[in-house]
């Protein structure tokens, strides 16, 4: 895996027009990452946690625990 730390696995474009992506970081596991039309993102990590990004720089990070934590601009 030499210059990332991820391999991709699959990636496609939904009948919407928003791409995603899954990510293989071998020992940790399997993420995924989604990229809207909207300029939102998504990502879904090998830890459970998930970041969304809205595109206008308004964000949620949730913890594994299922925590929300709010990051605004």
């Amino acid at each position: 895996m030499a210059g990332r730390d991820f391999v991709v696995t699959g990636s496609g474009t939904n009948k919407e027009g928003n791409h995603w992506c899954t990510r293989d970081y071998g020992e940790s596991g399997t993420g995924h990452h989604y990229s809207n039309k909207d300029g939102s993102y998504y990502y879904q990590n090998t830890d459970g946690s998930k970041y969304y990004n809205n595109g206008s720089g308004n964000a949620t990070f949730t913890t594994p625990d299922g925590r929300v934590i709010k990051l605004e601009k």
